[in-house]
């Protein structure tokens, strides 16, 4: 689908409110999105924003594109003309069409993979998607399309890397979100390679086939020297259920974790909830795959009433969970809760008086 600037200017100068979209989770009790002035939930029916699918394609590439650019995975994104630098990523679409010879006049069949791997030929890209559960192979129009968009949202929160997007930020903490995005842009953001066993990698470090380096006993520096998955016979393990992997079948490569080790595509999840990495996008440390999220918790605590990150020293904690001072408050009334008594009804901040009510 050839990119379209005017719908991207469009996109710019009017962020889409996505008011009155229908609740997935509700189904029919809630009126449509209605947007809240800061938490990133629907005031009608109290449902994240995920619930109402608020994004569009558009949307979502300029947010990976923004991601990805300033890394090395910068190839994945192309500039938008007449867009001041601006970066879109180049999404990896793959249609398939399979004749129908059932009839005297030949038809077609056409799937639409909204997502699929790149530099891939088109029979290991089927492999590829064969090897993820069906209900989260993205086809257009179905539910694994509609869960990959809802990763998008989830995992990789434009409020985890867009200073612009967030309405927790003091002055003088805006540095210091720029500074931890940059950082992870540059020390732990990476997009996994789909290859054969034994062909992740190649020909990319100093113009030789890593696996050629391993054979010669030189494993890259950030494995810490653990060649246990890709010994002498060519056996492969996956590193999250440690089964054998056949030599024919695609696997994941993470650069970050060096390529001695490999994933089944359903394997490569995120350490933390165990959901797969959406669009192959993974944060490494600690020797593990962390969706985005789920990285930016491990650092800094997420506030749980907007569900931003929270730069600063001072904040409100209660039952392992964080808050601006500014938003502990009602999830009902919105009557700001420091100093005063409080319900958590399943992480929901509650006053006193609407704790009762909502228990009659």
């Amino acid at each position: 689908q050839p990119w379209c600037p005017a719908l991207f200017q469009m996109s710019v100068s009017q962020p889409q409110s996505g008011r009155g979209v229908p609740c997935l989770r509700c189904r029919g009790t809630c009126t449509g999105f209605e947007p809240h002035s800061w938490r990133k939930i629907c005031k009608s029916c109290k449902c994240s924003q995920e619930d109402h699918s608020l994004s569009s394609d558009v949307e979502d590439d300029r947010k990976i594109g923004r991601l990805l650019s300033d890394s090395k995975y910068a190839t994945l994104t192309a500039r938008v003309k007449g867009g001041d630098g601006v970066r879109i990523y180049k999404r990896n679409r793959m249609i398939i069409t399979n004749p129908i010879v059932s009839r005297k006049d030949p038809t077609f069949d056409t799937i639409t993979y909204e997502w699929a791997p790149p530099g891939l030929t088109q029979k290991l890209a089927m492999q590829y998607m064969e090897l993820i559960p069906k209900e989260m192979q993205p086809v257009a129009g179905t539910d694994g399309a509609y869960y990959r968009r809802r990763q998008l949202m989830r995992q990789l929160p434009l409020y985890d890397q867009d200073p612009s997007q967030c309405r927790g930020l003091a002055e003088g903490e805006l540095k210091l979100m720029e500074d931890f995005v940059k950082k992870y842009k540059a020390e732990a953001l990476g997009v996994g390679e789909v290859a054969l066993p034994g062909q992740g990698g190649s020909g990319k470090e100093e113009g030789k086939p890593q696996d050629k380096s391993i054979a010669a006993g030189k494993p890259p520096e950030s494995t810490n020297g653990a060649l246990e998955s890709a010994p002498a016979g060519g056996h492969y393990r996956c590193e999250t259920c440690k089964q054998a992997v056949p030599g024919d079948c695609p696997v994941v490569y993470a650069d970050r974790a060096g390529y001695s080790r490999l994933w089944h595509p359903a394997c490569f999840v995120c350490c933390r909830c165990a959901e797969p990495l959406v669009d192959l996008i993974y944060f490494w440390k600690s020797g593990a795959a962390w969706c985005g999220r789920h990285y930016c918790e491990s650092l800094w605590p997420r506030c749980a009433g907007c569900d931003e990150i929270i730069f600063s020293e001072d904040y409100q904690q209660a039952e392992g969970m964080a808050w601006h001072k500014k938003h502990f408050a009602c999830l009902e009334c919105e009557t700001l809760l420091t100093g005063k008594p409080f319900a958590l009804d399943k992480a929901s901040l509650l006053c006193t008086t609407c704790s009762k009510s909502k228990r009659l």
